[in-house]
């Protein structure tokens, strides 16, 4: 593999050729992360998803209870007004 700076050259001008190292770096380190945060954002979606479904379920058990509640509430207050009735 040849390097695209020789030893000369950069016995010549260090500088460039640490330019040259430090862009690598910053490159491979900016693909590193876009790599690490795809996988994180998929991983969210998919916790979003369940997350999603667990509150569709409960809020049909509130609804659910809601119901319950007002049907019984409903049921007392017939009882009373037939209790009150009775005396």
């Amino acid at each position: 593999m040849k390097t695209p700076i020789t030893f000369e050259q950069f016995s010549k001008d260090p500088v460039k050729g640490l330019l040259f190292i430090v862009i690598v770096a910053i490159g491979y380190l900016y693909i590193d992360i876009k790599m690490n945060y795809s996988g994180q954002v998929n991983k969210c979606d998919d916790q979003v998803i369940v997350l999603n479904q667990k509150v569709d379920q409960l809020t049909e058990h509130i609804r659910r209870s809601d119901s319950a509640l007002g049907y019984t509430i409903s049921k007392v207050e017939m009882l009373e007004i037939m209790r009150n009735e009775g005396k």
